[in-house]
């Protein structure tokens, strides 16, 4: 994918819409994500897993159980971050759907050159503030990220090498004594699926991955994961199957210090 105007194919892009939502509903069931009335800032990097998310969410409005709001939150760096598309594609499109899409730039260059400190840490932790400090400017007391069952699977994995402790990203955590609630609807979504759909969208990605991502615990993490599949396919779901066992008495609103780093 690049950033110019890809072709789409939108009966393909309705048709795996439609099987992802069922995966995506089960995780609002079993999770209690969404409730009538509640007004959801959906953090947007434009990457495919954030883009697919509020499309998926926007979709599911239209015959929903629950009557939700939504907004879009994107955060410009200073810090290159990966592929996504061009703030003015993404601006198009959230227009087009009646979507209210406010951005914010955070400066974390001079920081990190400053201070030498973990550029994934810091970015992801400037960039929660700022979609926290967006969220209560509209009024969303939900904020929903589009990490899928691949990162909480490879979290997993990375908390029990680097940290003794079998743990994934929380599928919804409360902050601030419930002020806000995270919530990871794709927590139950395989990367897999994402990607096709992405592509029948035509979502205009362009950029190079991260340089600071290269060589992080998350990149060993992937790639055993990735090693253990060739070995033994389904590996990958057999983690999530794990953690399906611990994660309901782990509560809601205690974080995990190794969760990936927030997008948005």
């Amino acid at each position: 994918m690049n950033g110019d105007t890809l072709p789409t194919d939108p009966a393909r892009a309705d048709r795996l819409a439609y099987y992802m939502l069922k995966t995506l509903n089960r995780a609002v069931r079993e999770h209690g994500l969404l409730r009538s009335g509640d007004r959801v800032l959906v953090a947007v990097s434009g990457g495919k897993d954030s883009l697919t998310l509020l499309d998926l969410l926007h979709r599911r409005r239209r015959q929903a159980p629950e009557h939700y709001s939504l907004a879009a939150g994107h955060i410009q760096s200073d810090y290159h971050c990966g592929r996504a598309v061009p703030q003015e594609w993404l601006a198009a499109w959230c227009a087009d759907r009646d979507i209210p899409l406010e951005v914010a730039r955070i400066e974390v260059a001079e920081e990190l050159a400053r201070t030498g400190a973990n550029p994934c840490f810091r970015c992801a932790w400037h960039r929660r503030r700022a979609l926290f400090e967006i969220a209560e400017r509209l009024g969303c007391c939900t904020v929903a990220y589009g990490h899928h069952a691949d990162d909480r699977a490879e979290t997993a994995l990375m908390n029990l090498i680097y940290s003794a402790a079998f743990r994934g990203m929380a599928v919804r955590r409360t902050f601030f004594d419930g002020a806000f609630t995270v919530i990871r609807p794709l927590a139950y979504v395989e990367e897999r699926d994402i990607v096709p759909f992405a592509r029948a969208s035509g979502y205009p990605l362009a950029g190079e991955p991260c340089p600071a991502g290269a060589n992080t615990k998350r990149v060993v993490a992937r790639a055993l994961l990735q090693q253990a599949e060739r070995a033994h396919r389904g590996s990958r779901r057999s983690i999530l199957a794990a953690l399906a066992k611990v994660e309901p008495i782990q509560p809601d609103n205690v974080a995990s210090a190794k969760e990936e780093p927030d997008r948005g």
